[in-house]
């Protein structure tokens, strides 16, 4: 992974990884699940609307061969995705959804494998368990979280499988698209089928805390629409599976937001499952890229 790629995936993770415990704050705050949902993408949506009538910004038509696929990738990436986070945190902590979503890697490795034929190499493999043997023990250190299947943990799990999905089969389209249209058009594409939650908005956003009010505008705002514009120019750079791999910080993050925010507070066995997380992406990205350039220089 190249520096730039690396630094578009950290900025990204560490937005990303504020999330949970926005959306816990959120939700506490007087949000349902589903307005929540709703309120963040439309104004996520509507910040795209914005730049794509400012001049100094190009988001083209999409060509209509993409459509299909633009549309499938945006419900299952944008749509089923933070369902199963939100409704998931109505019953998982936000530390705990962070670790759930940190199982992301291992699965997007998979599919780029099998279908954009990645080839992680040894280092890889041994950097992605590194990582998950992290997510693990973050869990078990984690107050109450727990290996029980509970419906929340389910849609959080769904969650993770959905966004692997939207990541590895939106590598083709970063040839044609920038990463500002391809994110534009998943926003918005995703965006479309939450107009099933408005019923009750406005009387949810009426009741709800300032502070939750505040939190449900910076979820929008910055993961939902700066994040993925970020994430989205680092799979145009690099491997979806070696990019993906700093997820892997991304629920060390959680717990130290949700820490701060929330006061939920990490054992001693989560901080160490971070360090070991955070040992797994520099396997990756560091003894990995190594190998890969030992082989072709070899070839």
């Amino acid at each position: 992974m190249n520096a730039k790629a690396f630094l578009m995936a950290l900025t990204t993770v560490v937005i990303w990884g504020s999330t949970f415990a926005a959306i816990r704050a959120s939700l506490h705050g007087g949000y349902a699940a589903g307005h929540l949902v709703f309120t963040r993408y439309f104004i996520a949506s509507m910040i795209f609307i914005i730049l794509a009538l400012l001049p100094g910004f190009r988001i083209r038509v999409p060509d209509k061969k993409d459509l299909v696929k633009i549309m499938l990738l945006g419900f299952v990436g944008i749509t089923l995705y933070n369902i199963g986070v939100t409704f998931g945190e109505l019953t998982v902590s936000a530390g705990t959804a962070g670790m759930l979503i940190g199982s992301t890697p291992v699965f997007t490795a998979l599919i780029a494998v099998l279908v954009l034929k990645e080839r992680p190499g040894a280092a890889g493999w041994i950097g992605l368990s590194i990582g998950f043997i992290g997510i693990v023990l973050i869990t078990l250190g984690t107050s109450g979280s727990s290996f029980s299947i509970s419906q929340g943990a389910l849609l959080v799990l769904m969650a993770a499988i959905a966004t692997s999905i939207f990541f590895v089969f939106q590598k083709s389209l970063h040839y044609q698209y920038t990463p500002l249209e391809l994110t534009a058009y998943f926003t918005w594409a995703g965006t479309l089928p939450l107009v099933i939650f408005t019923p009750g908005l406005f009387g949810s956003i009426q009741q709800a805390t300032l502070e939750a009010n505040l939190s449900a505008l910076y979820t929008g705002i910055f993961p939902a629409a700066i994040a993925y514009i970020t994430w989205a120019t680092a799979l145009s750079l690099g491997r979806a599976s070696t990019v993906t791999s700093m997820l892997y910080v991304e629920p060390v993050i959680a717990i130290f937001v949700a820490w701060l925010w929330l006061n939920e507070w990490p054992s001693t066995l989560s901080l160490i499952g971070g360090i070991v997380a955070i040992s797994g992406v520099v396997v990756v990205n560091g003894l990995g890229k190594k190998h890969r350039n030992i082989s072709k220089k070899a070839a």
